[in-house]
């Protein structure tokens, strides 16, 4: 049972992954009128986003290029999780962004607790 909850909670930090992308995505798509500043921000705020995940963070540092590990690797996803969370209050999204931030609190003590970082 244990074993299924842990991989429920992998599965649930990969969604939020997405979801960070998503949140960035659509701030980046909502934060002007001009469509070039739309298109910007909406394709190249995630591409950024990208690009940290890749090189610091991926596959839980296994597949990054330069792993992070300990407070570095906490700091990362604090960053990287919070700014999904900034990004959709940024949008004029509060709700979904306190709900995104709670949910990565959780997968994170759980992550802790089950030794899964």
């Amino acid at each position: 049972m244990l074993a299924t909850l842990k991989g429920a909670n992998a599965v649930l930090m990969f969604i939020l992954e997405l979801g960070v992308l998503a949140s960035v995505a659509y701030w980046g798509f909502t934060v002007s009128p001009n469509w070039a500043i739309k298109l910007l921000a909406g394709l190249g705020g995630p591409a950024l986003f990208i690009a940290v995940w890749a090189l610091f963070g991926a596959g839980g540092g296994a597949n990054a290029t330069i792993p992070l590990t300990g407070i570095a690797r906490a700091v990362l996803e604090i960053v990287w999780f919070g700014g999904g969370a900034f990004f959709l209050y940024a949008a004029g999204r509060a709700a979904p962004a306190a709900v995104f931030a709670l949910v990565f609190v959780v997968n994170a003590v759980l992550r802790i607790l089950w030794k899964q970082v």
